[in-house]
């Protein structure tokens, strides 16, 4: 799956290097920047695979994973980030922490959920 695979090399290879490589404040920026797109794509990729299982076999449990991994994507896209960016621009660390940790945990389970469909263990 693409969107399994962009989760893992932005997770564990982008994200990583950008913190590693960068001041804070221009990593923060960076990755800033960088989170629609990753919501986006994933949010496509996502889509197109609930179009196809629709046309193969549309109740089949992949395809519920599928659709819940991408009802979470739209969530962090339109819910979690704009209140994530709001909290650290109103430098509330508080609410801040509370969202962000909320995002790695919905991310966290979308890797394991399409981990589990690409193995085909379901």
């Amino acid at each position: 799956m693409l969107s399994l695979g962009a989760m893992v090399f932005f997770s564990f290879i982008i994200a990583p290097l950008t913190f590693m490589s960068l001041d804070a404040s221009n990593a923060a920026k960076f990755i800033r920047k960088l989170f629609p797109f990753y919501y986006v794509f994933n949010l496509i990729c996502l889509s197109f695979a609930l179009i196809l299982g629709l046309i193969d076999s549309g109740f089949a449990v992949r395809y519920h994973i599928v659709l819940a991994c991408t009802i979470l994507f739209a969530v962090s896209l339109f819910l979690l980030m704009p209140y994530i960016n709001k909290f650290r621009d109103a430098s509330n660390d508080k609410m801040f922490n509370i969202l962000h940790r909320f995002s790695v945990i919905i991310n966290f389970v979308q890797l394991i959920l399409l981990a589990i469909v690409a193995s085909g263990y379901y």
